[in-house]
């Protein structure tokens, strides 16, 4: 059976990188995976410089699926919800590449695909990343960046858990609603069952969409807040990130 959160493609490269609070550049390395040959000019951090003679190669972190133009939606729910992931570790200083090969091994023992998406991850991802970084597949600074041993057991960092702590599983235990990252005060979900995946307030449901459309249309933000019955602090953050509010 079709899964519209794996087999629709709801957001734009641009779009889910701004959805999770990161630079563009980073995401299309997750999103298409990368060549580098030595010498060639570096576009992300979270690419490692490659040495001479060598060509470094990465397989994408983050399902997309190719649009048929350019500019059209190619990442579906669940690249989202594993771009919130990887979010998480750029967030606690880690990059990338250091940790690609440990991630591959979890996804192995986690056994299931789309592991980033997975409540499995949440659940046990900490002390697999553990044993795996005993194995030599994650540095010392990479491992104490990301895990903390508490109550005697592995468990993530406080960044990482509160990344994950914004991300709701259906019962097949994948995600299928996250609130983004992107926002501090206000509350922002994605849900693909609901306005067709578009970032809403979780409050009430009202496309964020509508709301910036009437901001942009001229209304106050306390009129808009007032009959859309949201926070006003919560509007006001919304107009700021999209650059609606006067300087």
């Amino acid at each position: 059976m079709n899964d519209v959160r794996f087999d629709v493609p709801l957001y734009t490269q641009a779009e889910t990188a701004r959805y999770v609070d990161m630079p563009a550049s980073t995401l299309r390395t997750w999103t298409r995976g990368y060549s580098r040959r030595p010498g060639q000019r570096r576009r992300s951090a979270e690419v490692a410089t490659p040495e001479a003679g060598t060509v470094v190669r990465a397989r994408p972190v983050v399902t997309y699926l190719p649009p048929p133009r350019p500019s059209d939606p190619s990442v579906p729910f669940i690249g989202l919800a594993e771009a919130m992931f990887l979010s998480a570790l750029r967030k606690a200083g880690v990059p990338l590449q250091q940790i690609r090969p440990a991630l591959s091994l979890v996804q192995e023992r986690l056994g299931v695909a789309h592991a980033l998406a997975s409540r499995r991850l949440y659940a046990a991802g900490a002390q697999l990343l553990w044993e795996v970084s005993e194995e030599g597949e994650l540095g010392s600074g990479a491992r104490r960046a990301l895990i903390v041993l508490r109550d005697g057991q592995y468990v993530f960092r406080e960044v990482i858990e509160r990344y994950l702590k914004r991300i709701e599983y259906a019962d097949d235990g994948y995600a299928h609603r996250v609130r983004l990252p992107a926002y501090e005060v206000a509350q922002i979900a994605a849900d693909p069952q609901i306005n067709f995946g578009r970032p809403f307030f979780a409050v009430t449901g009202a496309p964020v969409t509508a709301v910036l459309g009437r901001i942009r249309a001229g209304e106050s933000l306390a009129e808009v807040a007032d009959d859309f019955d949201l926070p006003a602090d919560q509007v006001a953050e919304v107009a700021d990130r999209a650059d609606l509010l006067a300087a």
